[in-house]
């Protein structure tokens, strides 16, 4: 039986961007990881005063990186929240959702996934 009362949204223009590093990973747990943000300030004047990672060892890797927190801490809430997770034979490095106005990839997060790729090649 059909909804009477569909609800009034189809198909959202939201995009996310994926970063793929080819790795055959043996244990998977490993290369699981995600920031964990501490802010200060309220909505558009939220800003990001220190980053960890939570997961596996790559997380431990990436939590030893100082540059790399340093250069998370600059990006804005929604940037700095980045998830790392294998696939069959990749490893996965992406970011939150974003509408069509503000996707887009700067030098600045390109640096940052480039440098978290770097950590899963040598893990």
């Amino acid at each position: 039986m059909q909804d009477p009362n569909p609800l009034p949204w189809g198909t959202q223009e939201r995009f996310q961007a994926h970063f793929i590093v080819r790795k055959s990973v043996a244990n998977s747990f490993d290369y699981v990881a995600q920031t964990v943000l501490t802010t200060k300030g309220h909505f558009g004047s939220k800003t990001v005063t220190d980053a960890k990672w939570d997961g596996g060892k790559l997380a431990q890797v990436l939590n030893g990186d100082s540059t790399l927190k340093e250069m998370i801490t600059k990006q804005s809430p929604k940037d700095a929240t980045i998830f790392v997770e294998p696939t069959e034979n990749a490893v996965r490095i992406y970011g939150k959702w974003k509408n069509s106005y503000e996707f887009g990839i700067t030098k600045e997060l390109f640096e940052i996934y480039d440098k978290i790729a770097g950590h899963i090649k040598n893990l």
